[in-house]
């Protein structure tokens, strides 16, 4: 089969498009023939040799997300059958023709998306949902604030939030970014570039959940603009790691800072993960109220330059890499 490699840890020309033995699946697994793979940040992380716990990167197929149909079935794996349509979350291994899947973190391919559409789901919404709704606990008739608005997380974030009965604030860097987060369901897009985001949030009252995804200088500020009682979840930080914030206003205000990567979480946390979405978020799904938003598709062979259209921030919504036909 084809699969793009990382030849070694760098730059995009490190992506190599190469010839590989299929895999075979485990008796918990299935093989997915891949029609089309989401293409992340932590996608880029993991070329660069960036992403913690990943280990020595050479040789490695990136590609958290796919879409495609079930070819071959594991002993234990009876859910799934041989032509079922279907999007699955991968540790790695996306990139390429046929991926094995652990079978429990598959889920069904929405009613009337298309294979590219499925693809841009399983990593965002997995993050978006144990991030925003469990670990930040977002409860309908609260403000949510989400950072990045027009990235992949920041499109899922704003519609789930608002579908699930928040009112969302987001920031994007440009005005077509905060026109288009606003059409997705934003209160109000901030452009991070010209206005400052937490006077305009402290305006309007707070919010009760910031999804971050920055770090660095912002951690200050989002903290400042929390509603007490108020949740700051980091999933990245692409400004720093390191940040100066007052202990003593997240004691007076008992303000929770919390966070985390999903890739290195166990199997089974996966699973669980993937059985809440099918029952609270998948019904969302099937009539569109939550729509899936493309920038741009790419040919598997192209990765290189989704990787670099990815770094530059130049897009809104989700890059995909078209593998089999479909």
């Amino acid at each position: 089969m084809n699969a793009i490699v990382i030849a070694h840890p760098g730059g995009t020309e490190v992506l190599q498009l190469r010839q590989q033995l299929k895999p075979e699946p485990a008796a918990n697994q299935v093989l997915v023939k891949v029609q089309a793979a989401g293409v992340n940040r932590p996608d880029v992380l993991l070329r660069q040799g960036k992403y913690g716990g990943a280990g020595d990167v050479s040789g490695l197929v990136p590609g958290l997300e796919i879409a495609g149909t079930v070819e071959q079935v594991g002993a234990e794996a009876s859910r799934w059958q041989p032509g079922d349509a279907v999007c699955a979350l991968l540790a790695e291994g996306g990139y390429a023709e046929y991926a094995v899947v652990d079978a429990r973190h598959c889920l069904p391919v929405p009613a009337g998306w298309s294979m590219a559409e499925a693809a841009t789901l399983p990593e965002t919404v997995f993050t978006v949902w144990h991030n925003v709704f469990e670990r930040g606990a977002l409860q309908p008739g609260e403000t949510l604030l989400v950072h990045g608005g027009s990235s992949g997380i920041g499109i899922t974030a704003i519609q789930l939030g608002k579908l699930l009965g928040a009112t969302v604030y987001a920031t994007a860097g440009t005005e077509e970014k905060c026109r288009a987060c606003e059409a997705l369901g934003a209160t109000r897009c901030f452009n991070y570039n010209t206005q400052d985001f937490e006077a305009e949030l402290k305006q309007v009252g707070g919010a009760d959940v910031v999804l971050d995804m920055v770090g660095g200088d912002y951690t200050a500020k989002n903290l400042s603009l929390l509603k007490e009682d108020g949740r700051l979840v980091f999933i990245n930080a692409m400004r720093g790691a390191r940040a100066e914030f007052n202990a003593l206003e997240v004691m007076r205000r008992r303000l929770t800072i919390t966070g985390s990567t999903l890739r290195p979480r166990s199997a089974a946390f996966k699973a669980t993960l993937a059985a809440a979405l099918e029952q609270q978020v998948w019904p969302l799904l099937a009539n569109k109220q939550f729509r899936p938003v493309i920038y741009r598709e790419f040919a598997l062979a192209e990765a290189e330059q989704a990787h670099r259209l990815l770094e530059s921030s130049e897009h809104i919504g989700k890059l995909v890499l078209r593998v089999n036909d479909y």
